[in-house]
This record gives structure tokens, sequence and C-alpha cells, in this order.
């Protein structure tokens, strides 16, 4: 493989007594015309490969067949009114739709609408108290830099807007549609309807995140900003004052413990906690004195499931508490005395998936939504009758598709320390040495939970294996399973993904020769940190918008808001542990490196494309392989949500790379796509 030129700068930073060479540090300038060259020059190195991998049209087809499912989201219910996400087969993105008491549907947002390129993606909405008002959030070219809309639900007029740097912004509404509260650049503003954003009244802010929430009344309002691995928590009663002088009251400060309140219909302060219950515990307190101290455990903590959810639902006179845990990444929901804490029984599931967050009427009733998926489930809605006991269905998913039928099973192996980690293998029957792809994140307390994927399901139709690891760092075990794989200790995720990888290869799924790594964001960062680490392991890696440069992370995207998750470069303690482990700083000339193809995104404004970029430079001078090191640069999308037809050009490409690097082949073509066949530029990617 003829690798494009990249100059090797002798550029050496002294940092706390270490020499850190950064010889690609010209790649960090996207708009450097050495850089675009470059760049270009990588994008027609990918075309020619990508040209050239066997089945990847049948891939890319049989991706978007399993995507034609579509989704269906719990239904918002706001004034008797109902609001909820649905995207159909074919659609490119999730419409938002309302529906009044008569049960007639109505599209309220449609992307495709606003914008026919699909570069437009529908971030975050928020219907008032009364179910009049909509405010919502859009974003173009993947940059997530959302802009704040207020429409009429009833005209679909917009009425107000737009306020830019609302990224994902939580909005609560106050009674009478008016006003709202909002989190704009790290500031937490109230927006009053007509008046110009720029005179909005700020209640708190700092470079911290914040989040926000409402009781069902109007009457309390909730802060919420991330702070060292947990959150500082205030509370606040709007019938004591204006709104523009919210009187926040401490509900913790200070603590690493991560807390989610709110004021439930009997008048008492709810919090879901991780305060001395590492998988969570649920306690009251009156909201008159919602300080620590005034706490009193309801919910205990379960040994070995973590408590993430919490809902009121029952007829009047017959309350229910429902309390969502997850037994190592298995939902499960309780049902529970609200008064007392006693448990009362189970929610009926659909089977051994994730369930999603629990959705009740504001003004209270028996019912409750939630979404269900697994592992050959496409997200659908499911309603809970606390009258009878029993689940039904409540929203398909639209569209029908034919789902191979696989085994699951769950595996579990030791660490290099000697930690037990667990991991999901999924695979058709057979036996004896598979083509397989290992997939972990590892990070921020995100669990890996059981979901639908049109990425999972070809690969192990054609007959691979496909394991979801349960890394450290992740959220499957709770905080302190977070905490374990976080800062000074982020190398034990990568020791877990390699220790998943050597168990596969002992108990006779696969071999080195026929393995695959996979990552994406911080999940990218751990798979390029096991690739770096041992080579020997894996045969392909791919790597979607991963962190690599782990000494100057802080200094783009998202990077400053990480701190508590990686630590900083500019303690000299901290900046060891991310030496330790850092891809970029751990290639070694003379290796023999997998073929790796690295994913990046033009709007990517979470992780700055050129960790991407450089690491394809550092491998490409490193290897001593004929493997390919390749970069596929895609722009117009960001770090997350995109169209669905996009959706289908990465995974496919993706697998495809995978397939073609383990020795998976497609047994047959699949037809046409319901998206229609891939439309493709240049560099691979779909216009």
């Amino acid at each position: 493989m003829i690798r494009p030129p990249a100059e090797r700068q002798p550029i050496v930073d002294h940092l706390h007594g270490h020499a850190v060479a950064d010889p690609y540090r010209w790649l960090e300038d996207a708009d450097d015309p050495r850089t675009r060259e470059w760049l270009a020059a990588q994008e027609r190195l990918w075309r020619g490969h990508a040209d050239a991998l066997a089945g990847r049209a049948a891939w890319h087809g049989r991706v978007a067949r399993l995507m034609s499912a579509g989704m269906a989201g719990p239904p918002l219910w706001r004034g008797g009114r109902r609001f909820f996400l649905r995207r159909e087969a074919g659609q490119e993105h999730a419409v938002l739709y309302t529906a009044g008491p008569d049960g007639a549907e109505r599209a309220l947002v449609d992307p495709a609408e606003l914008d026919p390129s699909g570069l437009t993606t529908l971030d975050s909405w928020q219907p008032d108290l009364d179910g009049r008002l909509l405010a919502y959030q859009v974003s173009r070219n993947g940059d997530e830099r959302s802009e704040l809309r207020v429409l009429d639900v009833a005209t679909g007029r917009q009425v107000d807007g737009p306020i830019d740097r609302c990224r994902y912004a939580p909005v609560v509404w106050l009674p009478g549609g008016k006003a709202f509260f909002y989190v704009r650049a790290r500031r937490v503003c109230l927006h009053r309807l007509g008046v110009p954003a720029g005179d909005d009244a700020v209640i708190r802010g700092d470079e911290r995140s914040y989040g926000l929430g409402m009781s069902a009344d109007g009457r309390w309002l909730t802060v919420s900003a991330a702070s060292g691995g947990g959150n500082d928590l205030w509370l606040a009663d709007l019938s004591s004052g204006p709104p523009e002088r919210p009187g926040l009251r401490v509900v913790q400060e200070g603590t690493a413990a991560a807390t989610v309140p709110a004021v439930g219909p009997d008048g008492r302060l709810y919090l879901l906690t991780t305060l001395d219950a590492p998988r969570g515990r649920l306690c009251v307190a009156d909201p008159a004195r919602p300080g620590v101290a005034g706490w009193r455990e309801l919910v205990g903590p379960d040994p070995e499931a973590v408590t993430g959810d919490f809902a009121f639902a029952g007829e009047p006179g017959a309350p229910v508490l429902l309390v969502g845990r997850t037994r190592h990444a298995i939902s499960e929901i309780a049902v529970h005395d609200p008064a007392t804490g006693e448990g009362l029984g189970e929610v009926p599931l659909p089977g051994l998936g994730a369930a999603g967050r629990m959705f009740t009427r504001p003004e209270g009733g028996p019912e409750v939504w939630f979404t269900y998926t697994d592992g050959v489930t496409p997200t659908s809605v499911h309603r809970y009758d606390t009258r009878t006991g029993r689940t039904t269905p409540w929203a398909a998913a639209p569209g029908a598709v034919e789902v191979p039928g696989i085994v699951s099973r769950r595996l579990v192996c030791a660490s290099r320390d000697g930690t037990p980690v667990r991991m999901v293998v999924l695979a058709r029957p057979g036996s004896g040495p598979r083509p397989a792809v290992l997939y972990g994140y590892g990070g921020f307390g995100r669990p890996m939970t059981p979901s639908y994927s049109a990425y999972i399901l070809p690969w192990v139709e054609a007959g691979g294996v496909f394991v979801l690891a349960q890394l450290r760092g992740g959220g499957e075990e709770g905080a302190g399973w977070h905490r374990d794989g976080a800062l000074d200790r982020k190398q034990n995720a990568v020791d877990d993904l390699v220790a998943v990888a050597g168990h596969l290869v002992a108990e006779g799924w696969t071999v080195p020769d026929r393995l695959g790594l996979c990552g994406e964001s911080n999940g990218g960062l751990v798979a390029a940190a096991a690739l770096t680490q041992r080579p020997d392991l894996f045969a392909a890696a791919v790597c979607s918008a991963p962190l690599t440069d782990m000494v100057r992370y802080e200094r783009s995207g998202l990077g400053p808001a990480w701190r508590a998750e990686y630590g900083s470069a500019d303690d000299p303690e901290q900046l060891g542990w991310l030496l330790g482990y850092s891809p970029y700083h751990r290639v070694r000339e003379g290796v023999d490196y997998p073929a790796t193809l690295l994913a990046a995104f033009g709007g990517d404004s979470r992780v700055d494309p050129m960790h991407a970029r450089k690491l394809c430079a550092a491998l490409q001078w490193a290897t001593s392989g004929t493997r390919p090191v390749l970069l596929r640069h895609e722009e117009g999308v960001g770090h997350a949500a995109r169209s669905a037809s996009r959706s289908v050009g990465l995974a496919g490409d993706l697998l495809a790379f995978l397939a073609e690097h383990t020795g998976l082949r497609l047994a047959q073509d699949p037809g046409p796509p319901p998206y229609g066949p891939p439309v493709l530029d240049g560099a691979g990617q779909a216009p």
C-alpha cells in the first residue's frame, strides 16, 4: 500500500519532566493547506480500498434492510395531548408527532421538511405543561450546536427563537407557557417569550454541564451541575419568589456521588443517588430541608443490580413506586410501596433486554410507558397497567424485517488484575474458530445493554461472532465499576478488552488472524489503546470518532468537560496516567499493526477529527506489515445523530472492512435496500 507522505516534524514538548514528541501536530489544523492536501490523498487511498472490498454493496444492502424496521418512541403527555417520535421505513430521520384526545396524529417537526438535504437533525424537544407550545432544537452538519425555537402546537407557527448555543439544552417550562428555564453556553437562563435571548436572566453558570428538572405542577425547580465524577444539586421553590431569582437551596455539593431528584405527587423530594451506594439507592427528604442530613433511605441498594430510574403511578388511593434496575446490564422494573419502600412485585418485561426510561401522565394515572429492545427486537413501546399488573405492546417499530436467528451467551473471564469481566457473545449455532468482532466502550458510566442493531445482526447472520464486552469505566456494575475504569485506572478498561480478546481465542471462538476490534468515541480510544498495546491479538480494528492524543484532548471539542473522566495534562501526576495509554504516543516504528480503519466526521464538535488524522499518520509511518491503515473522513455529519442513509453507508463500510480483513463473506447479496442503492461520492461517502 502506497501511503500518502506526512512530514514528521521535530516537535517535542517538555511537560512535567516528560519529553512528549508530537511529530504530526500540523494535522491539528484542518484549514492548513498541507492538512487538506494530505486528507485528499487519504480519501483517494480509502476510495481505492473501499471499491475493492468484497461484497461491500451487499453489506450496505443488508444493513439498510434491517434498519428499515424504523423506530417508535414513548409518549410524553402534556395537557391530554401526547408527543412522540417515529421513523418509518425509508425515512431518513425520526419525525416528531402529536396526537390529541381523538387520537389523530399530526407531524410537528420533520427534519426532512426543514432540510431536504438530510443534514439537519432534531436534537431535543420539550412541550410546555399544557401541551400548547413546543420548544425544540435543531442543528446542521452534525455540529450539535443547536438552535432553539418555539412553535405553536395548534398552528405549527414559530412564535419564538431561534436561540443559538443550546447544545442538547434541557428545557423546563413555567406554568402558563410564557417562560422557561434552559441552558445556553453552560449558563442556566430564564427566557420569557418575545424577549431577546441576550436579555435572559442568568440563574447560574460556569464551565460545567448543567441539567434541569421541574415538578409536574411547575412549583419545584432542580438544577444540577456535573462535578468531580458526581454532581452538585440545588432545589428552588418557585412559589416563593420571582423565577429570575429562584432561591436555590443546596441538596448536595462537593461530593463524588451522582444524584437525580424529583418531587413526587405526595410532595416529598425523592433522590436516586450513589451516595454511600455505588449501585444506587432511593432516598426521600422534605423539600423544605433538602440537604443530605435530612435524607432517609426508602429503597436500599441491590448488591448485584444498578438502580437507574424511578416513576410514580397508580389510581387515587392506590399509588405505587416503580424502580428500574439493570442486573448485569439486563433490565428489570420493581413495584414498591411509595410510603414504606416495601417491594410489592415485578413489572413483566418482554424479554431479557433493555427497558428505557419510564413515562407517566403528569396528572397521574395507572399507566406507565417505556421502550424495550434486545438483540433481535427493534425498539418498541410497551405499557404497564398498575390495575391489572400486565404489560402490553403499545407501539411497535413500524417496519417489518426478517431478523436472523442467533444465540446469545453470557461469559465471564478474568482481567489482568483478576477482576471478573462479563461479555455477551452473539453467534449462530456452530463451532470452531470464526471471524469475530469485539466491541467495547468502557467510559463515562455508560452501560452496554442489549439492543437491536443493524450493525451487529448482518455480521452474525453471515456466520461471524459479535462480542459485547462490559469493560470497567462503563456503568454495568454501578459507580464503582465506572470509577475503576476512569482517571488513574483508565488502563483497566484496556486490560479488560485485551483479556476478553484472549479469552475468545483460548475458548476457541476465534483466532488472532480472524479477530476484529471495534469502538466508537471513548470506545474508539479504548480500542485504539488496545491495538497499539497488543497488535498481535487482532487482525483488524475500526475506531470511529476516537480520542487518540490524550495529552492534547482538552484543547478541542468537548475535551475540557471530560477532565473528571480522564484527568488533565496540566497536572504532573495526571499527565503520567494519560501518557501511559494514549494511543498516539504508544505507536512504535517497526510493528506489524492490524489492518486499521479510522472514521472521522467533519462536523464533529465533540471529538475533534484531528485525533483520527494524527493516529492515522503515525500508524502509516510506523507499521512494518502490508496490512492497510486507512482514514474514512466524512463531511456533513458529526458525532452522533445522522440520516438513515448516512448511517447505512458508515455501518456497511465498517462491516465490509472488518469482513475483508478477518475472512468473513456474505453468503449472498440480499437485494436492493429499502433506501435505494447507496449513492457514494468519490470518497465513499453518502452525499
